[in-house]
């Protein structure tokens, strides 16, 4: 990458992404808390998402299943304010709240995943780790200038990088060029300062500066540190590769909380356009989703959500069966599970369906709001649950004590 295109992208981040080692250190004595991000970029169909009985989890059509229903809360009439008009360009909000992403002048804010990664993802080999079904180049992560995290989606290179061997002369060169960078901006600022750039353009210079000296030496540190040596158990079902490619992202991610590889997840379930196959059901996963209420593209769709509720319930079930500590993985992980949309037929954005799962909570199950509510009031909670004092996040009003215990 020239210093051009770096500076045109305005983030440290996306080098450090492609180029970090993925290994875990030693575990703490006291298991740490860890987050993870799912947005279905779709939604789900509402009327089979939510409970039809108020509180009984038992009466949801996709969550009477749940193996861990003592540890998930579902809450409902959460929104996010200012999407009315953003159509499919809200799942960019997703982690930010911040309004009207369909402008052409829209600026994203810090996602929340990475605030809290700041805070939290220090003292593992990857701070956060972002996750996609395929190569779009942005999903729920932005950095703090509002730039895009580029997530990772190919499963294979995912490993590699978390338990794979290393190239350590390859990885050397890499820090030898990014430090080269480094020094050929701070020659830059130089320039501009003796052509009298603005205040904001040089401090611009500076947080680059500052965020990708950070990464080098956190890069440095874990260079020679070993990998945990994990069995492969991804799976290379290529029946249903749509449904395949979930089961494995939440795999991976599961042995990367395990491993201790890092503490912040994001996945980003992004629509993919053509035909998709999942048990009983072949179609395109975007037209299904906008199903005009026709029974029969609705049956479709369902099968499709089954099909992801499944995998997502198996993967909260396999968190609870790793002890950690005086409870279990799922215990010390908080798992965010929602979408930008209520309803993708409608491109409506209010009545977000959206899980709290884990985390050591009092869950409640089913949560019911008693007028709309700002998602990022929940988003709030979590960062002071994550010991972030924050008097606000994106569109929240305040913290509404949501989050029991």
């Amino acid at each position: 990458m020239t210093r051009k295109e770096f500076l045109k992208i305005g983030t440290a981040l996306p080098i450090a992404l492609h180029s970090l080692n993925l290994r875990a250190a030693e575990k703490p004595k006291i298991p740490p808390k860890r987050v993870m991000f799912i947005c279905n970029s779709l939604g789900f169909y509402e009327s089979h998402f939510f409970p039809k009985t108020r509180g009984d989890l038992s009466t949801s059509t996709y969550l009477n299943r749940i193996k861990t229903k003592d540890k998930v809360t579902v809450f409902e009439n959460l929104f996010h304010p200012g999407m009315s008009t953003s159509n499919h360009d809200s799942e960019k909000s997703f982690l930010t709240g911040a309004p009207n992403p369909e402008s052409t002048t829209f600026t994203n804010s810090i996602s929340l995943d990475q605030l809290l990664a700041q805070h939290m993802g220090g003292d593992t080999r990857y701070p956060s780790l972002p996750l996609s079904i395929y190569d779009r180049g942005w999903g729920c992560s932005w950095n703090s200038r509002g730039g895009a995290i580029p997530p990772i989606y190919d499963e294979a290179l995912i490993f590699n990088k978390l338990f794979g061997e290393e190239d350590l002369a390859a990885k050397k060169r890499q820090i030898a060029n990014d430090q080269n960078v480094v020094r050929c901006l701070y020659r830059d600022m130089e320039q501009l300062k003796t052509r009298g750039a603005g205040a904001s353009k040089l401090d611009s210079y500076r947080t680059i500066i500052r965020e990708l000296e950070a990464q080098l030496k956190h890069e440095e540190f874990w260079l020679n540190a070993k990998k945990p040596i994990v069995v492969n158990t991804l799976s290379d079902d290529s029946e249903f590769a749509f449904s395949t490619k979930i089961k494995n992202l939440l795999e991976l991610s599961k042995l990367a909380f395990q491993t201790d590889s890092t503490r912040v997840i994001t996945f980003t379930m992004d629509w993919i356009n053509g035909a998709i196959n999942v048990p009983g059901a072949t179609g395109g996963w975007h037209t299904l989703s906008h199903h005009g209420n026709q029974s029969e593209t609705i049956e479709k769709l369902t099968r499709i959500e089954v099909d992801i509720v499944k995998h997502l319930n198996q993967f909260l079930f396999e968190l609870d069966q790793i002890k950690e500590g005086d409870g279990s993985l799922l215990d010390n992980t908080t798992v965010v599970i929602g979408s930008n949309f209520g309803d993708a037929s409608n491109h409506t954005h209010n009545n977000l369906p959206t899980i709290i799962a884990g985390g050591g909570y009092r869950h409640q199950g089913h949560t019911v709001l008693e007028r709309p509510t700002p998602l990022c009031n929940l988003y709030l909670e979590l960062m002071h649950r994550h010991n972030i004092d924050a008097a606000s996040f994106g569109s929240s009003e305040h913290a509404m004590g949501l989050l029991k215990g």
